[in-house]
């Protein structure tokens, strides 16, 4: 009978992992770039009126 091959299969878990924290850390770039505008225009309204 074959045996499984268990490298492979860590491989690919390892990749997989990878993949998706990937992903996660592009979702909170995203996240926070589209809030950093936000935060300097009131910054930017604050200092005008000192």
């Amino acid at each position: 009978m074959a045996q499984p091959n268990f490298k492979f299969q860590k491989r690919q878990k390892e990749l997989e992992k990878k993949k998706k924290n990937e992903e996660k850390m592009q979702r909170k770039l995203e996240r926070s770039s589209s809030q950093l505008p936000e935060t300097d225009v009131a910054v930017q309204t604050d200092e005008g009126n000192d």
